[in-house]
């Protein structure tokens, strides 16, 4: 049974969820941050977001030198509870949306059972990056072993500069990804398992245009190669395809692998909640508000953001969804 109502519940712990409870926890407004249970393989989720997979973040302002994924959450935490926030190790499995007008706050579940109570709720779990599924394409990406799932965050970092890349993908999210690594990139190859590409037209053309892009037609990736760098790092050398039509393998040199086969935003536990979503299954938005359909339910972050995913963008939307629940509050006399 739940013995309290909170006035702000976030669930979720990147870059959206820690900023709502900064802003959250400074106004006073005694902030719960639901910081989630580690997920395994093959959908990689972990509290903290994808940047827990980023080894290093060289473009969120204020870190001239750059710093690491995990430790700049760590700081984000940090801050967090230096202002009272508290936090959770659990995650919530489903949501029954209240009824303000009758002051009944809206009911979350844990994965242990235990009903949680909340006058306002900022949804920010975030997506996480598909991946092929490959054992060790798990290991380098965790391990900051040259593998990523996203070229605007980690293709300008120095240990992928003047290397051949491959981007695996063939919609307009791996044409994105591969155009803006040809800048960096003494080749780039663009791996699909197919013969023509799911982009739109004037994104393959953006690509292809470049110098040094390529496109390895009817390939699939079924390993990656690895190994020690002069640290004792294992890094990625090189990845082994399997062609579609002839079913013979060869072996590609690069020194770095983008997967861009899509995201998965994770919004499943809102299933029968009435919280809109996309055809994508990403949160719905009112404009310039993070506020969903549902009276008192916000969200921040990558779960509602199909197209820059980025920690300063989910940081900022964090920081909207904490001041839009505190107007909320006010407005109710529940602050």
């Amino acid at each position: 049974m739940a013995s309290q109502t909170h006035k702000v519940v976030i669930i979720g712990s990147g870059p959206a969820g820690w900023t709502a409870a900064i802003y959250a926890a400074r106004a006073n407004l005694d902030p719960v941050v639901y910081v989630g249970v580690p997920k395994q393989h093959p959908s990689i989720q972990l509290p903290g977001g994808q940047l827990m997979l980023t080894t290093d973040v060289e473009n969120y302002p204020g870190f001239p030198e750059g710093v690491s994924g995990p430790e700049m959450m760590q700081m984000f935490q940090k801050q967090a509870e230096r202002f009272g926030t508290k936090t959770q190790p659990r995650d919530i499995v489903s949501i029954k949306p209240g009824d303000p007008s009758q002051n009944k706050p809206h009911e979350l579940t844990t994965d242990t059972g235990e009903t949680v109570l909340a006058h306002t709720i900022i949804l920010a779990t975030g997506a996480t990056a598909n991946w092929m599924g490959l054992e060790s394409e798990m290991r380098l990406a965790q391990g900051g072993g040259g593998v990523s799932a996203c070229a605007v965050c980690d293709g300008a970092l120095p240990m992928f500069r003047d290397q051949p890349l491959a981007v695996v993908g063939g919609g307009d999210s791996a044409m994105e990804e591969a155009t803006y690594l040809t800048k960096f990139a003494s080749t780039v190859y663009v791996i699909h398992r197919r013969d023509e590409l799911r982009a739109s037209k004037v994104m393959q053309e953006r690509y292809l245009s470049k110098p040094n892009a390529k496109v390895l037609w009817n390939k699939v990736v079924e390993d990656l190669k690895a190994d020690k760098d002069q640290f004792g790092n294992e890094m990625i050398t090189g990845v082994v395809l399997k062609d579609t039509v002839t079913g013979e393998t060869s072996t590609l040199e690069v020194g770095g692998l983008f997967v861009a086969i899509g995201h998965t935003p994770a919004t499943g536990f809102l299933a029968g909640s009435g919280i809109a979503l996309d055809d994508k299954k990403y949160v719905v938005l009112k404009d310039r508000s993070t506020a969903t359909n549902i009276t008192g339910i916000f969200a921040a972050g990558d779960v509602a953001d199909a197209k820059y995913r980025q920690a300063i963008t989910a940081a900022g939307t964090g920081c909207q969804a904490a001041l839009d629940a505190e107007h909320y509050l006010g407005a109710h006399g529940l602050a």
